[in-house]
């Protein structure tokens, strides 16, 4: 039975939080450039293109190491100065990149128009036969890669990128699963890839069965599961329903989270929901009114989601560090959350602000 517990506790100062020296977080992904359209305009008025680094799991690894958590980001890449220029960035961020093993011709690419309060954004992907898709079975050595790690994350884009690279994954998570290393994942749904003949159902819940916590949200737990919840019920009923539905599928799993973002005019707003060990947790709505990059908010969701279970800190606390940094990361242009401990348990403590920091 999911106790409630509607606490609205304030995570407290991090100076005196540390994380054991041995934490050490392995990812698995593809590395990406993004080509954003400069200036507002649409894909059809580009004449100039601003680039960034970016993937879902190598953005979780840039916050992770920001918040002094060692990560290792493991990939395959081709020898060109475009991987290096993606590793250079990821090493900024003391993201540890020496387990990426290389190979194939060319780096995934995606491409964003920004939208605004009329119209949505749109991405459209370049990562066919890209290093990662073409990754081959055994090509990395999964038990040397997790050697030193203490916790295993995945998302569910690596799968629907292609069936090998889909594979791949699948020795990663059987690898850490029987080294007993904690599993986490997002499930990450995204329409424009599963373009290989398979469809999810098929592939992710044989994957994420070994999870034990996940990040997912309403709409992918039905393609992936075929699980439902009554639309008019309450956002923490469904969560709580889909929890117990989903548990049965996910035997190993024992920590759930949500964020929930409805519009409220031209502002947005954005909560965060949690399981954690039995108990329910929730953050308050956040009003968010300019949005300046969305993209990479889910990823910094995960981090703060992450950063708070590896601190042991309560589940109140856990889920305001997840909600609190997807809300920051809305902030920064670019995938990446380039933001740190002080900044996010401010906003915690005390909301946004329009306030200069001098």
């Amino acid at each position: 039975m999911v106790k409630k517990n509607h606490l609205k506790s304030l995570a407290k100062k991090t100076t005196t939080m540390n994380t054991s020296p041995q934490t050490r977080i392995a990812t698995f992904g593809e590395l990406l450039l993004r080509m954003n359209v400069a200036d507002g305009n649409r894909f059809t008025q580009a004449n100039e293109i601003k680039v960034h680094v970016g993937g879902a799991e190598a953005n979780v690894c840039v916050l992770l190491s920001q918040l002094g958590i060692q990560t290792d980001y493991i990939t395959r890449l081709p020898q060109n100065d475009l991987a290096q220029l993606a590793l250079n960035e990821l090493q900024k961020y003391k993201v540890h990149t020496s387990k990426c093993v290389y190979g194939g011709e060319r780096l995934g690419l995606y491409f964003v128009e920004a939208g605004n309060q009329i119209r949505q954004s749109q991405v459209i992907y370049d990562r066919s036969n890209s290093s990662f898709a073409t990754i081959q079975k055994d090509q990395i050595n999964w038990d040397l890669a997790l050697a030193d790690a203490t916790h295993f994350h995945w998302s569910g884009i690596s799968p629907g990128v292609s069936n090998e690279a889909g594979l791949a994954c699948k020795e990663a998570i059987l690898t850490a699963h029987k080294k007993g290393i904690p599993i986490s994942s997002d499930f990450n749904f995204r329409s424009k890839l599963w373009q290989y003949g398979k469809h999810p159902s098929e592939i992710m819940p044989d994957l994420l069965q070994y999870s034990t916590i996940t990040v997912a949200d309403l709409d992918a737990i039905e393609i992936y599961f075929g699980i439902k919840t009554d639309n008019a019920a309450s956002d923490e009923d469904r969560f709580q329903k889909t929890f117990e539905l989903l548990k049965v599928k996910m035997p190993y799993l024992k920590t759930l989270a949500m964020s929930f973002r409805k519009s409220d005019g031209p502002a947005h707003l954005y909560k965060g929901l949690l399981i954690h060990e039995s108990n329910f947790y929730q953050t308050q709505e956040h009003k968010i009114h300019v949005v300046t990059d969305q993209i990479g908010s889910g990823d910094a969701f995960n981090a703060g989601l992450l950063y708070g279970l590896s601190h042991k800190l309560s589940g109140q606390e856990c889920i305001e560090w997840a909600t609190a940094s997807g809300v920051i990361k809305q902030s920064i242009h670019g995938d990446f959350a380039i933001t740190n401990e002080n900044e996010i348990s401010h906003f915690i403590k005390n909301g946004s602000s329009n306030r200069i920091n001098r």
